[in-house]
């Protein structure tokens, strides 16, 4: 699963998470859902019960339970917006609890001089905190908007191409390895 952790009109992590699905659907055996959270449109947390407790009452949750359940590693592609990462994402990720638990999550994050890595940073916690593993390869890109074409396409450098090699690699051997941790 890829999801785009920002919902802002006109928003650099689209084309970022399309190379990204891309990238990952060519490896055999990888098949990916793309989750736009501007599209998805989860309300401000709305269920009345814990999510540990996995009673969800509203639709929107029932479908993204069942969607995040079925994914067997997570992309956040994520700007940084003020040292943090967008509310969106933050929103997105609680929602849910169990159905993070025991996958391998791997960062694609942009923005300008550190590349989207100080709301990493906050990020890691958040996802350590829902029972997910982080790899040691991520992808940062600087200045992502001098990447884009006038078609709207990102071009990732070799460094970027090289860095998601390896975290597709190390999301491939998390996932073999957490997979028995995964309970229904």
């Amino acid at each position: 699963m890829v999801i785009i952790g920002s919902v802002r009109p006109g928003r650099v992590g689209l084309p970022v998470a399309e190379w990204v699905a891309t990238d990952l659907s060519a490896v055999e055996g990888i098949e990916v859902d793309l989750v736009d959270l501007a599209e998805l449109a989860l309300p401000l947390m709305d269920e009345p019960n814990h999510p540990m407790q996995r009673r969800y009452t509203k639709p929107h949750t029932i479908a993204w339970s069942e969607r995040v359940a079925a994914a067997d590693a997570i992309v956040l592609v994520t700007p940084e917006y003020n040292h943090s990462f967008s509310p969106a994402l933050k929103n997105a990720l609680d929602y849910l609890n169990h159905e993070w638990r025991h996958k391998p999550v791997t960062f694609v994050s942009y923005g300008g001089v550190s590349a989207g890595t100080r709301g990493v940073e906050g990020l890691k916690a958040v996802t350590s905190g829902l029972g997910l593993y982080t790899t040691a390869a991520n992808v940062e890109i600087n200045f992502p908007t001098n990447l884009i074409t006038d078609d709207g396409i990102f071009e990732p450098s070799e460094t970027h191409r090289g860095r998601l090699a390896a975290a597709t690699a190390e999301l491939i051997a998390l996932t073999d390895a957490l997979r028995p941790l995964r309970t229904p």
